[in-house]
């Protein structure tokens, strides 16, 4: 029997990542998510790669964002329309569970799109170069607990199609290692 994991875009491939924190947080990162992946390899788990939605809408010269700036119906449709092919391959493998074994999906806490636990929210809007007090506008960006909008439609869509309680969304977060390794362990 294969295992599979959907995995978000950037735990594949980092060129997609806007970088928005210090560099201590960004080496932990790595290392979590190096570690994760020489698992799953070990393990032999195959890997899907979800969409990236930021990078599918913005391309890859986009600014850094805030999960606030993305919650709208049009950022939310084009997370509908990018996560539907995923929808119906986990929907496929999971009516062959004589095949395969689905493990869940790994989102990346922290991301304005993909974090399951844990994105970053503030008041961003509009263009920087006419706003005073940008220090204090970028010092504002928490980390709050709550899914960014890439993962919440994701939810929505596994809700609307009955697998709510037949997958798991975990995600990789550095501060938190063993909910994306423990993933792994089923």
């Amino acid at each position: 029997m294969k295992k599979i994991i959907f995995v978000s875009h950037c735990i594949l491939n980092t060129a997609s990542k806007v970088v928005l924190y210090n560099q201590t947080d960004m080496d932990a990162e790595e290392n979590l998510r190096k570690k994760f992946m020489h698992k799953a390899i070990d393990q032999e788990v195959q890997i899907i790669q979800l969409p990236c939605p930021e990078f599918t809408l913005y391309g890859p010269k986009r600014w850094g964002h805030v999960s606030n700036q993305f919650d709208n119906t049009f950022f939310r449709d084009h997370c509908r329309k990018i996560l539907a092919p995923c929808i119906q391959q986990l929907k496929e493998y999971l009516a062959n569970e004589d095949w395969f074994e689905v493990l869940g999906i790994v989102g990346v806490d922290g991301s304005p799109s993909c974090g399951v636990d844990y994105t970053c929210c503030a008041d961003w809007y509009g263009s920087f170069e006419c706003r005073e007090g940008l220090d204090k506008t970028f010092n504002e960006c928490t980390l709050e607990k709550k899914s960014g909008i890439f993962m919440q439609v994701l939810k929505e869509m596994l809700k609307e199609n009955g697998l709510s309680d037949k997958v798991k969304v975990t995600s990789l977060f550095a501060p938190e290692p063993e909910k994306c390794l423990e993933i792994l362990d089923k």
